[in-house]
């Protein structure tokens, strides 16, 4: 089998569990180079002691690579910021992007909701650990009745945000927002974050709040069941590529009180009154590949990630 060889920018806390995923999970990519901008980087020293070729000059450093031209793919896990200055200086040379930033230039994939959708764009993101968690779910709720919003909070342990999450908090939010609509279906999205700082670290914890219009009668009693099975069905699908994915407890429906106040988190427009709301309570539980196990938000990134540029690659060799 001839593998796609690929590149990772960012020596940091996702750039190197992705690393790590690469050549223990991979069955069609190859890992070439990793790049970073610290020379001091433990990702940068652990590619070097497994035989990988490293840079400290960041992507200026990856185009005098001898590899560059077997690069096929570019994992980014940087910053939304970095992200615009690499996509310029690849994007002339054909090499596939992958974005694990929220820079979001390219079109949303969340693997288990729209993997073949975008197997043809030449930079994809991969919207954020929160998003990746929970924009599954607000899909399988909106296949079954309309979604006028939902709300997603994102609780993740302080240990595991490195300095590229944390600066991009406001892109966080506004990533995960957009991508609730566009790929989870929802009139209208919200998203929050959370660093934990609880010692022991607290793993990956994941809440959805969703407002719908059930059926009346009998036919919301069968919208409920629906619902709840169509969630179950797609932590399933999730949980084929991030193991440690779970849902908590059973999905919760309840009424919206006809005197709650919900007009102002729904969108403009014409639209009819939510009558419920669907509560959803994730957790995902890292694969220790380089963090330990409380890391989720790192694992479901990296393994969406994968998830992609396998699908990639797999449809680069069938085409031969």
């Amino acid at each position: 089998m001839n593998r796609t060889k690929v590149a990772v920018i960012g020596s940091g806390n996702i750039g190197t569990d992705l690393m790590i995923k690469i050549m223990r999970t991979a069955h069609h990519l190859e890992m070439g180079v990793m790049v970073g901008i610290d020379p001091a980087s433990d990702g940068l020293a652990r590619a070097r002691r497994l035989g990988f070729e490293t840079t400290a000059a960041g992507v200026a450093g990856l185009l005098k690579s001898p590899q560059i031209d077997e690069i096929g793919i570019v994992f980014d896990a940087t910053s939304a910021g970095a992200h615009q200055h690499n996509d310029a200086k690849l994007r002339p040379l054909g090499i596939r992007m992958i974005d694990l930033t929220p820079a979001a230039i390219g079109p949303y994939v969340v693997p288990a909701v729209n993997l073949d959708e975008h197997l043809d764009a030449s930079n994809v993101n991969m919207v954020t650990c929160g998003g990746q968690a929970t924009i599954p779910v607000v899909a399988a709720i909106s296949r079954v009745v309309p979604v006028a919003y939902a709300e997603i909070v994102a609780s993740i342990a302080a240990k595991s945000a490195g300095p590229g999450t944390r600066a991009n908090i406001d892109e966080f939010t506004e990533t995960t927002s957009a991508a609730i609509v566009r790929v989870g279906g929802a009139r209208r999205g919200k998203a929050i974050i959370i660093l934990n700082p609880a010692e022991p670290p607290l793993m990956m914890r994941d809440t959805v709040f969703a407002l719908v219009t059930l059926p009346e009668g009998e036919d919301g009693t069968t919208a409920k069941a629906q619902i709840a099975e169509s969630v179950r069905k797609m932590a399933t699908d999730v949980a084929a590529y991030v193991p440690g994915y779970q849902l908590v407890q059973d999905v919760q429906i309840g009424e919206v009180p006809a005197d709650q106040p919900v007009g102002t988190l729904l969108a403009d427009g014409p639209h009819a009154r939510p009558t419920h709301q669907v509560s959803l309570f994730l957790q995902v539980e890292g694969a220790g590949m380089y963090l330990p196990a409380y890391a989720g938000n790192l694992d479901i990134m990296t393994s969406a990630a994968v998830q992609m540029a396998e699908k990639i690659a797999a449809a680069k060799e069938a085409a031969k």
